[in-house]
């Protein structure tokens, strides 16, 4: 099985955040597993991907050293393998592991470090990590420089970058610097758009991310809203990270069974099914696949085909 779209912060094991904020004397709002489980998952009552996104601030404040993050690190890529997963393609923001002192640069390495140890652990699975660029202001700086540790490191571990964040609040065509460096060092590129209703549309923000050079887009389930946008999607061969519980709990789709992947799928967009955050959204890859068969109605054939487009689309061959 492939996963091509799943954060690291938003995947840390409970008991992991238990045992670093006690190595790190961080006093937590509770220590009993299941509380803070309540509080690391995204509430069944979560409104908008702003409220989502709130759920990572407990375990970024965690992984701010380079034990912590090579940590969380390995034990996604070992969980990943108890899953099953023989691909997986890992991301996460370097520029949040810093507010302790940690350069980008010392973030990625540990990650590196954790993801080869995994593998070396497991040799059935193959992982990668995608480097995310943020949404916000006053962050540019904060993005160029993951830029270039990205440049640094491609292709030791190291696929791809990306970008993340409140789509709604920071509209992709903000970040244009960013993407013409990453343009011109030759990085490959997957970047989050189509994933929350805001003043700007969703299919807009999707043009804006090809116009950046997007192979392929993080989530892209707005692209439904416009028929040209739809054929370029399938014209110029781009897939799409779907993610259907955590678009579910964002409220981009009010229930399981209106997620519209399977009419993406339909008409022929290359589409892919991920988890996104494990921990966050509650889900691994065996629950997209449960709900992908019993709620939209895929059939394993249809199952295997989506696997093939994630298998086409990886960052590493």
């Amino acid at each position: 099985m492939i996963e091509l779209h799943l954060h690291l912060d938003g995947s840390l094991r409970v008991e992991t955040a238990l045992d670093l904020a006690r190595e790190q004397k961080i006093v937590l709002p509770t220590e009993d597993v299941g509380e803070l489980r309540n509080l690391m998952e995204v509430p069944e009552d979560c409104k908008t991907l702003h409220e989502c996104l709130k759920r990572f601030d407990l375990p970024i404040m965690l992984i701010q050293t380079e034990s912590a993050v090579e940590r969380v690190t390995f034990e996604l890529v070992e969980d990943l393998h108890k899953l099953g997963v023989t691909y997986a393609e890992i991301r996460f923001a370097p520029q949040f592991s810093t507010a302790k002192g940690l350069t980008q640069d010392q973030v990625v390495a540990a990650a590196i470090k954790g993801a080869k140890r995994g593998m070396e652990m497991y040799p059935a699975i193959r992982c990668g990590l995608i480097l995310c660029c943020m949404r916000g202001d006053n962050i540019e700086e904060k993005n160029l420089e993951t830029v270039e540790v990205a440049k640094k490191h491609m292709g030791d571990v190291v696929c791809a970058i990306d970008l993340a964040g409140a789509e709604s609040l920071f509209p992709t065509a903000m970040f244009e610097p960013v993407f013409e460096k990453a343009k011109a060092y030759g990085l490959p590129v997957t970047i989050h758009a189509g994933e929350a209703i805001g003043e700007v549309p969703g299919p807009e923000s999707m043009r804006k991310a090809l116009a950046y050079g997007a192979k392929r887009i993080g989530h892209g389930v707005l692209a439904l809203e416009d028929e040209t946008l739809i054929k370029e999607l399938i014209e110029k061969d781009i897939t799409l990270e779907i993610c259907v519980t955590s678009n579910y709990h964002t409220k981009l789709v009010s229930s399981l069974k209106e997620h519209p992947i399977k009419k993406l799928f339909d008409v022929g967009v290359k589409v892919t099914f991920n988890s996104d955050n494990m921990t966050v959204s509650n889900t691994n890859i065996h629950k997209e696949i449960e709900i992908l068969k019993t709620q939209l109605g895929f059939t394993d054939e249809e199952m295997n085909i989506m696997q093939n487009y994630a298998r086409e689309a990886a960052f590493i061959k």
